[in-house]
């Protein structure tokens, strides 16, 4: 593993900082970068020389041609250091490791971990995760970075979440990076996971909207090719926007909020409204043993092919698509995905989505939109934050 340092600065740093932005996602020779920066080709000779010895970057060697002499191509530095990615969920994290070039090294999923609003909760989040890393076979010295996404409101660039406030005055970045002893960066768990299925699962769509289907509902927009995140760093809240007439009381403590028709914690309410009436059900048992009806029951019971699961899945997926419709009038994206954990039941939920959007977009608006699954699946917001948190020590974002 080579020295890093996450600082880019001096004469022409801004360039450098092009440069780098441009290897994330493929390898380029230095006339291609010269031709897509508009720079002479000594000045990017030299700013890629002086990005190789920061360790930023290395020589791919040289790149086949149909004739003439082959150039060398440049790319990220796979040994630069190692990466680490949390997606903190309601019960469980999951951990993703790359290296600096954003292969992954190791995953593990569903951590037992349940985080409470305390400064004690958030050190002993750090302990387990700095504990999976070396389980890994990694030294935390060489992770250079680690984000962590967070549900809720949170502002990324000032460090803080409003979900989770540990201390008056102090950033959760803060209080994270002293636990961790690295850079740590924060972010909303559907922004993050927008940012994965972007850079990895993405080829030339540069507007896209993200919906994370989890527990909650919350969304993720690319546009123009850059994470947007509003005025006060709090753009996506779609679970929050007031749709419906169901006068069914949000945890933000309004009515007729979209999550409250269209999220797992609605499928298990509707379930369990159902189940209540009489209806039979693979989850009937837990149900009435008063136990928990979790994510993982239903997205297992749906894949089990259960009538009633599969039902109320197709009610809200109805209730989304209508909701992704009004977004496709506004927005006019390349890509609308869906993803999170009720993703996970597949058809049974994009196609209502896709039935609801047919009916109620403006065919002008929505023809030249595709709809499509998360690629990325379980993994989307660990990689996600992975991947946030490079671009942020590297300044690109």
């Amino acid at each position: 593993m080579t020295h890093f340092s996450g600082n880019i600065d001096g004469k022409n740093a801004d360039i450098k900082k092009q440069i780098l932005g441009l290897c994330i996602a493929d390898d380029w020779s230095i006339a291609e970068l010269s031709k897509e920066l508009s720079c002479s080709i000594p000045t990017i000779t030299k700013l890629v020389g002086e990005l190789i010895e920061e360790s930023f970057l290395e020589d791919m060697g040289k790149q086949g041609t149909s004739g003439g002499r082959r150039p060398s191509i440049f790319g990220l530095n796979p040994r630069a250091g190692y990466l680490a990615g949390v997606d903190v969920g309601r019960k469980s994290i999951s951990l993703i490791i790359t290296n600096f070039k954003g292969n992954i090294v190791d995953f593990h999923e569903n951590i037992p971990f349940e985080l409470a609003n305390t400064a004690e909760s958030f050190h002993a989040l750090c302990d387990l995760v700095k504990e999976q890393i070396r389980h890994s076979g990694i030294e935390m010295s060489e992770v250079v970075t680690c984000g962590f996404n967070l549900s809720g409101r949170v502002n990324s660039g000032s460090g803080y979440s409003f979900t989770y406030m540990v201390g008056e005055y102090m950033p959760l970045t803060e209080v994270l990076s002293t636990g961790m002893g690295i850079h740590v960066t924060i972010e909303n768990d559907s922004r993050a996971m927008t940012y994965g299925e972007f850079v990895t699962g993405c080829s030339n769509e540069k507007n896209i909207i993200f919906f994370n289907v989890s527990w909650g509902l919350g969304m993720g927009m690319i546009v123009d090719g850059r994470l947007y995140y509003g005025k006060s760093g709090f753009s996506g809240e779609i679970g929050h926007f007031p749709i419906l007439n169901n006068d069914v009381l949000c945890k933000c403590g309004k009515l007729g909020c979209l999550e409250t028709g269209a999220s797992a914690s609605a499928v298990q309410r509707i379930i369990g409204e159902k189940l209540a009436s009489g209806r039979s059900s693979l989850l009937s048992p837990k149900y009435e043993k008063g136990e928990e009806i979790t994510v993982d029951d239903i997205v297992e019971a749906a894949l089990a092919e259960d009538v009633l699961v599969i039902e109320v899945i197709e009610e809200i997926g109805s209730t989304l698509g209508k909701a992704i419709a009004g977004i496709i009038n506004i927005f006019n994206p390349e890509l609308v995905v869906i993803g999170g954990r009720l993703a996970a039941t597949r058809d049974y939920l994009l196609l209502p989505i896709k039935g609801a959007i047919n009916k109620h977009s403006l065919n002008m608006v929505s023809k030249d939109t595709t709809v499509r699954l998360s690629k990325l699946g379980s993994k989307a917001g660990a990689l996600g934050a992975c991947l946030l948190s490079r671009s942020k020590l590297l300044g690109l974002i």
